[in-house]
């Protein structure tokens, strides 16, 4: 069982206890949560999409051209992008006559399928990992992106979910990443296992496992340094941390978690790119997402690299790391 499945089997239980109406008013009031976390975003793309087809009666080739630009600019990706247009010309060719007012209506449903197609879920997670031994997640990203804030937040989730966790410091190049995350374990109640400042990363990784697996700890969380040095040495480290962490537990780490800014927009994208070459990156988390109106990155990085969004970051709060539905997601960008 994954983190992911955790946390979905956590939320199933709380919604069986409670009666129709409350669990109805806790998910308007999740949703509620989340449509204000993504605001920008959403202004940002229907501003420019309602601008876009004002005065227009169908869907043309000069719809399609400005939608183009709308959702290029909103940091979707070109790539991305061009799909896009590409499954909706084909509704429009096949329908014949399609209005500007449905345009919505399949942006909306044309994105879903593309957030669909990305999310390998049973794929990622389907893994039977042994009973009593820790599940372990190497939490990967450059400096500045979230990475220990969301590995605090994780953890107080994990916690709050009943799960004994460990916290490897192995970010030992810079002094305050140990001390934040140091506080970030307390906040959480996760135990965290650290050394002094520019020690080796993969000495710190090795014994946080032998701590965990000694006291039957649920869930690892390995913090890697913060430096998007070149792709040699970046590839190198990671490897030397996931060859250490394997001698204590076959298979370690279970997962590799990207951590990215959404607020950089096709920044990300490079440091996903970066990222994916020098490892095997098999989640991602998406911070920042409520102050920035470059939201869209969200749906190009899952696109073009395959790999699901785990997690979203609309907020500075403990509890305001969201599980990815995309649903959810698009239902928040698009209105219920």
């Amino acid at each position: 069982m994954g983190l992911f499945d955790i946390f979905k089997k956590q939320k199933n239980e709380q919604v069986r206890t409670l009666s129709d109406e409350d669990r109805l008013q806790a998910e308007r009031k999740e949703q509620q949560d989340l449509s204000a976390g993504l605001e920008k975003t959403k202004e940002g793309i229907f501003g420019k999409l309602a601008r876009a087809v004002a005065g227009k009666s169908r869907v043309d080739d000069q719809v399609l051209d400005s939608l183009e630009e709308v959702l290029i600019t909103s940091d979707v990706g070109v790539d991305t992008t061009v799909r896009i247009i590409e499954r909706i010309e084909n509704r429009v060719a096949r329908d014949k006559y399609m209005n500007s007012g449905e345009l919505q209506q399949i942006l909306r449903e044309e994105i879903t399928a593309l957030l669909q197609d990305a999310d390998k879920s049973d794929e990622a997670f389907g893994l039977d990992f042994r009973e009593g031994e820790p599940y372990v997640v190497m939490v990967v990203g450059v400096n500045g992106v979230g990475k220990t804030t969301t590995i605090g937040k994780l953890a107080a989730k994990l916690v709050g979910a009943g799960k004994k966790v460990y916290i490897g410091a192995a970010d030992t190049f810079r002094a305050a990443a140990i001390d934040q995350l140091e506080v970030w374990a307390d906040r959480a109640g996760a135990t965290l296992v650290k050394q002094k400042m520019g020690s080796d990363p993969a000495s710190v990784a090795y014994d946080t496992l032998k701590s965990a697996v000694a006291n039957n700890a649920d869930i690892v969380l390995i913090d890697t340094a913060g430096r998007l040095h070149n792709k040699v040495g970046l590839m190198n480290e990671l490897s030397k941390i996931r060859n250490v962490m394997a001698k204590v537990i076959p298979n370690a780490p279970h997962e590799v978690m990207l951590v990215l800014d959404g607020s950089t927009g096709q920044n990300a994208f490079e440091q996903a790119k970066q990222f994916t070459q020098a490892t095997q990156v098999s989640s991602l988390a998406i911070t920042k997402l409520d102050g920035t109106a470059k939201g869209g990155v969200v749906i190009g990085i899952s696109d073009q690299f395959s790999i699901p969004v785990r997690y979203i970051g609309i907020g500075e709060a403990i509890d305001q790391l969201r599980i990815f539905d995309r649903r959810e997601f698009v239902d928040a960008l698009f209105g219920e």
